[in-house]
């Protein structure tokens, strides 16, 4: 395989697993669950709890819904270290589509060979750091 083309599929990829983590961080359902329900009454009454990175919300069957937000990002719960560990990965995968894009051998703007294969290895590394 010629290595641009190895290049420039190895890039789409790693630019579309950036943009998928990225679309993770919108989310609103990451945990639901539904509470009451159960049969054997004349009124049945739902409600859902569900939270995503930024929120913790309550909804029952009259559709009211209650949300209180996350104030701070050093709280210390489960939820928090995730919206923490999500933004150090999507930081270091911006800066290694940055520098994946400038090190291709099909861009003109970077440099020499040496200079464009070293800003290659080093998007390469951020991507791993990233988690992409």
């Amino acid at each position: 395989m010629d290595k641009r083309l190895l290049q420039i599929l190895g890039f789409l990829v790693s630019s579309l697993g950036w943009t998928f983590v990225l679309c993770t961080m919108a989310m609103d359902y990451w945990r639901i669950t539904q509470l009451g329900g159960q049969g054997g009454s004349f009124i049945i009454r739902v409600a859902w709890y569900w939270s995503n990175l930024w929120k913790d919300c309550f909804s029952d069957s009259t559709a009211v819904t209650n949300c209180r937000d996350f104030p701070v990002l050093w709280t210390v719960t489960f939820i928090q270290g995730v919206r923490g560990l999500l933004m150090c990965g999507l930081t270091l995968g911006f800066f290694g589509v940055v520098l994946c894009f400038l090190g291709m051998e099909c861009t003109y703007i970077g440099g020499a060979d040496k200079t464009k294969d070293k800003m290659l290895f080093a998007g390469v590394v951020f991507h791993v750091a990233g988690g992409e």
